[in-house]
């Protein structure tokens, strides 16, 4: 068994579409034929302490490294998936939630990972009881007040 972070659906006849599923837009996760089950009964967190982006330069790209601004670990909020290829191999995968993103990672990218705060864990894993209406409510930007970023090699 191995594990990737490209996405494949257990239903794909090639490990392949898992590259064009490597994130799930948090705005169609529940009706996007790729992501719904996996949002219904496989959702998962993705622990952190950063995570980057690249802004777009006049000579390239400059990546920037972005974490809670206590330095605290975090959370994404991610879907999984067991996909079996045609010789029975299992391969274990999963996807980030990704969103519009909020007035810091804005100026670096136009989406930005899930981040979801601690407090709403247990709704996301299924530890507690939450509607696809309550669920999809916590998949909001993460306050730009509480992240900061800094430019990395």
């Amino acid at each position: 068994m191995s594990c990737a972070g490209a996405r494949s659906p257990y239903w794909a006849k090639d490990i392949k579409i898992g590259f064009s599923t490597i994130n799930a837009r948090a705005e169609e996760v529940d009706t996007k034929p790729a992501f719904r089950e996996a949002f219904q009964r496989r959702r998962c967190l993705v622990p952190l302490d950063n995570f980057y982006e690249w802004k777009k330069t006049g000579t390239g790209k400059q990546p920037y490294a972005i974490a809670l601004a206590d330095r605290r670990l975090m959370a994404m909020a991610g879907l999984w998936e067991t996909w079996r290829s045609p010789q029975g191999e299992r391969i274990r995968s999963f996807t980030i939630v990704t969103r519009r993103p909020n007035e810091l990672c804005a100026e670096l990218h136009n989406r930005m990972p899930v981040v979801l705060k601690p407090e709403v864990w247990p709704a996301w894993l299924g530890e507690e009881p939450a509607t696809v209406p309550q669920l999809k409510s916590l998949l909001v930007p993460y306050p730009s007040a509480e992240m900061i970023c800094w430019p990395v090699s």
